[in-house]
């Protein structure tokens, strides 16, 4: 790794996997607006697609007013019509290029790369706008057979120019090898909706944490 400060680091707000969207606007926009957002995915595990339509209404017009990225977690096929601004997809879900060819040219697409390499030189062919390694750290909203080490987002950081985000466990006591490391986003679910004093003070916890990792 060069000693050259890491290039700004932001990060990358995952929804709870289940939630009633009207009662979760409220912390929603509290997050939003408590620091630097770069994006949001809607990752909603279970949920027919009635609840896929109520939480995109709910939500979306909060994120896209406010500049953030709005992504739909592997519904490619939500995309077009619903205004939002992506889809992230998985290794077991829809492949990346059938996502592409459904969500059109414009749209942002990732893919999540686990801890390979290969997968993630595969998806930048498959037309990724960004990949995604992890887990990093044990995760609470998923079973993590095996964890990434931190060199793999020096590696791509350095010979890559696509963006890359790194996920899983993720909470502003650990995020600091990550960031050095050179991720692009910090993906994180649990460090901001179950933060003890609340989202918006976990928004602000984790930035200032990827704050003094760039700055260390």
């Amino acid at each position: 790794m060069s000693d050259a400060q890491p290039a700004r680091c932001r990060l990358y707000l995952v929804t709870p996997p289940a939630f009633d969207p009207a009662a979760f606007r409220d912390p929603f926009t509290a997050a939003l607006d408590a620091g630097d957002i770069a994006a949001v995915q809607l990752r909603l595990k279970e949920a027919d697609d009635e609840m896929w339509h109520r939480a995109i209404d709910a939500l979306r017009p909060v994120a896209q007013s406010r500049g953030v990225a709005f992504l739909l977690n592997d519904r490619a096929d939500l995309v077009p019509g619903s205004g939002c601004d992506g889809v992230h997809v998985g290794q077991e879900d829809m492949p990346a290029r059938e996502a592409r060819r459904l969500i059109g040219p414009d749209a942002t697409l990732g893919v999540t790369c686990h801890e390979s390499r290969d997968l993630a030189m595969q998806a930048g062919d498959d037309g990724a706008d960004y990949v995604a390694f992890g887990a990093f750290f044990p995760s609470g909203t998923k079973q993590v057979y095996r964890l990434a080490d931190p060199e793999i987002l020096a590696w791509w950081s350095e010979l890559m120019e696509l963006p890359c985000c790194a996920i899983g466990g993720i909470t502003a006591e650990n995020c600091a090898p990550l960031v050095r490391a050179g991720a692009d986003f910090l993906a994180v679910v649990g460090a901001v909706w179950s933060y003890p004093d609340g989202p918006a003070a976990g928004v602000r916890a984790m930035n200032e944490a990827i704050r003094e990792a760039r700055e260390s």
